[in-house]
């Protein structure tokens, strides 16, 4: 592959991926947020808008270093991939201006309400604040993955004569048919991720018998609506982003599942090496047909191998999309299985006493971080050599003035700013934890203070 392009796909990589990281977790914990407050406005227990007032901090955290990151990416698409940009700009521009103007907006300025309005507002008026940057916060990620899903399967638009795409169709651009299973399965790969973390922190919390009404609450709610995203992500959302990918990218299926050959009946697997010079699975562990049923939904169906597509047509690491669609996948069973016992010992009463379940939960931290990630991999390795899937390579989009030795110079750059963000945000978010979820001094936990009291 040209040095150039490898150089540029890197750098975007890097750029994203680490950004991904706390995106995933402030659209998460929006949610969670969210009903924190909702359960606070119900009871009228402080304790749960002091547990809610916690969380908002570690998402304030989360957010800034996510808009410090997220920001360059943008100017990435004119100083990296100009080629794209111009070919492409006409449509993308669209989601990614409303994302800044409409979401970003929304999300920051109720963060801010919620941060500083608890004293100031009504108990209702607040948790109105905590529902619109919730709204803010996914509305965010229903553009972004607007702009992702039209790459994967483009739509509403024609090419004018100067080869630059014009949108001929708002709304196809907006009810993409990609788009609605992928971004339920994004947001809710994002809820996995916020429920280990607060699940994890209150696991922590009852190991070192600290904050343990804080911690009981963190944990019931981490896993319980953990365990109702995980089942979800498998089905019907992992369900239905599949059959998308085989109608829509048959040959990006072949590669996520190593099959080499075109096969009725064909087997899913579930371990093995892709070879791709003898074009064969080594070591495979497979069950038999599973792939032609979870496919076409039935048993006996032909799924095309890569030996259907010609080679400039498939994608072109296969076996880094293989791997990293089965470290999606496998984590993902994992996490199913670890929040499904967390639940059922949870109604059986047991779950805060079982201290080696508990140390499970907390060692569970990055794994839905490197899930989410395997994803991401997984969905924009699936894609290639398409930028646009179709209609532009990405050979075609890269800048044509810059050098590869300019973005290594750039990307070594990053590479050391992102390294001092990210110790800064473990060092803050430390200390949030260490600090804990603690009444206001002289204030008796329980107790309705302020404008809250008015409306409870």
């Amino acid at each position: 592959m040209d040095s150039v392009l490898t150089m540029h796909r890197f750098h975007f990589a890097f750029t994203i991926t680490f950004h991904y990281l706390f995106a995933q977790l402030s659209m998460g914990l929006a949610l969670l947020i969210f009903i924190l407050k909702t359960m606070a406005l119900r009871s009228g227990r402080d304790h749960y808008h002091r547990a809610a007032r916690f969380w908002i901090k570690i998402f304030a955290i989360t957010f800034t270093v996510g808009v410090v990151t997220g920001i360059p990416m943008e100017f990435q698409f004119g100083t990296n991939w100009a080629r794209f940009s111009r070919t492409a700009g006409g449509v993308i521009g669209q989601t990614l201006a409303m994302e800044g103007v409409f979401s970003f907006f929304l999300e920051s300025t109720f963060l801010g309400l919620l941060l500083v309005g608890e004293r100031r507002l009504s108990a209702r008026a607040h948790w109105f604040t905590s529902l619109l940057m919730f709204v803010g916060t996914w509305l965010s990620g229903y553009f972004i993955l607007a702009t992702s899903a039209w790459m994967q399967h483009p739509v509403g638009f024609h090419f004018a004569p100067t080869d630059e795409a014009v949108l001929d169709s708002f709304s196809a651009l907006l009810f993409n048919p990609w788009l609605g299973w992928m971004f339920l399965h994004n947001m809710l790969g994002t809820v996995v991720t916020a429920s280990f973390v607060m699940a994890s922190v209150g696991a922590f919390y009852l190991l070192s018998r600290r904050f343990e009404d804080y911690a009981r609450t963190f944990v019931r709610l981490g896993v319980v609506s953990g365990a109702i995203a995980a089942v979800l992500m498998l089905f019907p959302t992992g369900d239905g982003q599949g059959s998308m990918i085989a109608h829509h990218q048959p040959a990006t299926l072949a590669a996520m599942e190593g099959l080499f050959q075109t096969t009725q009946g064909a087997p899913l697997a579930i371990l093995g090496q892709p070879d791709t010079e003898k074009r064969r699975l080594d070591n495979p562990a497979v069950v038999p047909r599973m792939l032609s049923f979870l496919t076409y939904k039935r048993w006996g169906a032909e799924v095309k191998g890569l030996d259907a597509f010609p080679k400039s047509s498939v994608p072109d690491n296969i076996p880094l999309l293989y791997y990293s669609y089965h470290i999606m996948v496998g984590l993902g069973t994992i996490f199913i299985a670890v929040l499904l016992v967390s639940v059922w010992l949870l109604r059986k009463g047991r779950l805060f006493r079982a201290r080696g379940w508990l140390w499970i939960l907390m060692l569970s931290l990055p794994f839905p971080f490197i899930a989410n990630t395997a994803g991401w991999l997984t969905a924009e390795l699936g894609r290639q050599p398409w930028l646009i899937y179709g209609v532009m390579r990405t050979a075609e989009g890269p800048s044509s003035n810059v050098s590869a030795g300019n973005t290594l110079f750039t990307l070594l750059g990053f590479m050391g700013l992102y390294a001092l963000l990210a110790i800064l945000f473990l060092f803050m978010t430390r200390r949030e934890i260490e600090h804990g979820p603690v009444p206001a001094a002289g204030t008796p936990d329980g107790v309705i203070h302020g404008s809250e009291s008015r409306l409870l």
